[in-house]
């Protein structure tokens, strides 16, 4: 089994901002594979589906963003799935509007939600998939940007993002790390 992780904050007021990419593509995953989510005894959400021969769980916490740690520890816990069978994606603002980074392990990088992950599974050895938002303009704060949405001329790079990540999910599951790097990190 592999498990696909998407960060982000549950509730609508949350549903179209920087901070819920990690939701939005494994959103979009489920909706592809006509998986149904189910609300889990572990602070989440989830949905099964198959990719090929493996199974695949998405999961969504729902302890919000800075304590997602709770939930994806409890998951990798109650399915003892081994980390390298773990992938977590989530927005990040080093990254230009648009671009996806996947690397096999490293820090948090200051995204809260990671942080939490990590500390949580003990490990920084991971699979994550990185999200570029962009930074902040000059005048606004960290926290009001990723948690305001995106503004209307960049929602069609937005989409197009979510799609090519949800190929990069896929690529990953069928082919691991080494090949999605190869393939998509380069966009």
């Amino acid at each position: 089994m592999k498990i696909v992780v998407g960060l982000g904050n549950p509730g609508l007021k949350y549903r179209r901002t920087r901070h819920n990419l990690g939701f939005m593509v494994v959103d979009a995953l489920a909706e592809q594979r006509e998986a149904k989510w189910r609300r889990g005894r572990l602070k989440c959400l989830h949905a099964e589906t198959q990719l090929g021969k493996e199974q695949v769980l998405l999961v969504k916490p729902l302890t919000y963003m800075n304590l997602s740690g709770d939930s994806v520890g409890g998951v990798v816990r109650y399915y003892q799935c081994p980390l390298e069978d773990m992938l977590v994606v989530f927005d990040e603002v080093q990254l230009e509007l648009g671009r996806l980074r996947l690397r096999p392990s490293g820090s948090a990088g200051g995204h809260n939600g990671m942080e939490s992950v990590i500390k949580h599974l003990g490990s920084e050895e991971f699979a994550r998939l990185r999200l570029g938002v962009g930074s902040p303009p000059e005048w606004m704060d960290m926290m009001s940007y990723v948690l305001g949405v995106f503004p209307r001329a960049d929602l069609k790079t937005v989409q197009d993002m979510i799609a090519r990540a949800v190929l990069a999910v896929e690529t990953w599951v069928y082919h691991g790390v080494a090949e999605t790097m190869n393939r998509f990190n380069v966009s």
